[in-house]
């Protein structure tokens, strides 16, 4: 690999991690710390501050969901190298999630505000859906959040492993941990207003409807070992006792 190839991989992977990571902790105290004023502060109608949440919502949702599409990645093979195309996903994610941070609108209607016994309670939730996430993550055998994983694999000329279909951890309670513990966060709010409300019933409805989808791809990925999994285990809500063994059933194609 010539140096030209390696210093531009290092600042791929540079990006991608700082665009991913920044993003997702900036998104996280955002969330936490809804009462923060605007970036950028429009003197608009309730109507007009709704309706620009809700574009600004929708282009995070087309782009999130449209790059992490197979077809996608097939189209812009072409020009964004396969091994680069996590990473520009982690970089276009990041740099738009934040974008919707500094120019969300906030409408001052407060709709609902916890005190007492129900906020200490909120804020628990709070706290225990933060305290899942690392142990989600860790529950994954082989997670790349910010798409490093498949460029260090070219620099070393291997081939990126295949992915591995595993339920341990909280995946033996609920096929989507991640996405529940989003849930709890973003609902156990103290204080709703109306461009909350509105957060939190878009982000609901993608959330969900992105569930849905991705239990396709994994269906067809790994067969009938993810469709017993999905008979056995609730999608979002873990409402049951689990009866998933924690053992490795499948192995996915190599990409």
């Amino acid at each position: 690999m010539s140096e030209h190839t390696d210093w531009f991989a290092r600042l791929a992977m540079a990006l991608a991690f700082l665009c991913g990571a920044g993003s997702l902790i900036l998104f996280t105290i955002w969330v936490l710390c809804w009462s923060s004023p605007s970036v950028v502060h429009a003197r608009w109608s309730e109507a007009a501050i709704l309706g620009w949440d809700a574009l600004l919502s929708l282009a995070f949702f087309i782009q999130h969901s449209t790059m992490v599409r197979r077809q996608f990645r097939d189209r812009v093979a072409g020009v964004i190298p396969p091994h680069y195309q996590a990473a520009t996903y982690s970089i276009a994610s990041g740099v738009i999630l934040a974008g919707v941070i500094v120019l969300w609108q906030y409408s001052g209607t407060c709709l609902l505000a916890l005190d007492g016994l129900a906020l200490w309670l909120a804020r628990a939730c709070s706290l225990l859906a933060l305290a899942a996430f690392p142990w989600a993550v860790s529950a994954l055998r082989s997670f790349d959040p910010f798409g490093l994983a498949p460029i260090k694999a070219h620099q070393r000329g291997r081939l990126e492993l295949p992915p591995r279909f595993a339920a341990s951890g909280p995946y033996r309670w609920v096929r989507h941990p991640l996405y529940f513990c989003f849930l709890v966060l973003i609902w156990a709010g103290p204080r709703l207003t109306s461009d909350r409300l509105l957060f939190n019933v878009l982000w609901t409805a993608w959330i969900c409807i992105g569930a849905m989808l991705e239990e396709g791809s994994l269906s067809a990925q790994f067969g009938d070992a993810y469709r017993e999994y999905r008979r056995r285990v609730p999608m979002l809500i873990p409402w049951r006792w689990p009866a998933w063994r924690p053992t490795v059933t499948a192995q996915g194609p190599r990409r």
